[in-house]
């Protein structure tokens, strides 16, 4: 093959089923790394699932996020702490959340502040909708709170989370989390097995 292939891992911080998928993700791209880096990329991008807003999350809207977070549990057995419910103002709004994962792309420590927003929001009733929280996990993770702040709220961020939004929305995907392969400009779904990594790494073998 001319040019490497690219696994794109389409997600958002924000999204209870990357939440349930990440164990599992963790060991297929370890797989992947160590079988496959000579001929396949790993790339991550956000899909922005919940535009920006300072309203308060409907309670219509709590109700459904608090049942699915009992669905994935029981599924996945995946761990959730229901105390952010009573702790927090939930706001509809994943866009902050985006945001700060891109603005830790640039600075190298991407998947470090994806697992620092997805703990602190799951684990510890923290709330990623809002600046202030983003700030303390970016901080807890070694990054520059000065420089973070700054291009969070920069107009260049919010462009670049417009623009990956944009081409994350043109590939064959069915929600989040999602995997597409790029072969050559040719982009095809890979199964998401919530359980098993085998399932994705033998589906990836056989497109390579």
């Amino acid at each position: 093959m001319s040019s490497k292939a690219t696994l794109l891992y389409v997600h958002d911080p924000m999204c209870s089923w990357c939440w349930g998928y990440q164990p599992t993700w963790q060991l297929l791209q370890e797989k992947l790394i160590e079988k496959l880096s000579a001929t396949l990329d790993i790339q991550y991008c956000v899909g922005g699932l919940a535009p920006d807003t300072d309203e308060p999350m409907p309670d219509h809207m709590q109700h459904f996020l608090q049942q699915t977070w009992h669905k994935i549990a029981e599924q996945l057995g995946t761990q959730f702490n229901f105390y952010f419910w009573q702790q927090c103002q939930p706001k509809r709004s994943t866009y902050p959340a985006c945001r700060a994962t891109l603005v830790a792309r640039e600075l190298g420590k991407e998947q470090e502040m994806i697992l620092a927003i997805q703990q602190g929001y799951y684990l510890q009733a923290k709330n990623p909708s809002e600046q202030g929280a983003l700030i303390k996990m970016a901080a807890a993770i070694g990054l520059d709170v000065n420089a973070f702040e700054q291009a969070l709220s920069s107009e260049k961020v919010n462009q670049q989370l417009l623009a990956e939004i944009a081409m994350v929305r043109a590939l064959p995907i069915n929600g989040f989390p999602s995997l597409v392969l790029a072969i050559e400009n040719e982009y095809s779904a890979i199964t998401v097995d919530y359980k098993h990594w085998q399932t994705s790494f033998d589906e990836i073998i056989s497109k390579l």
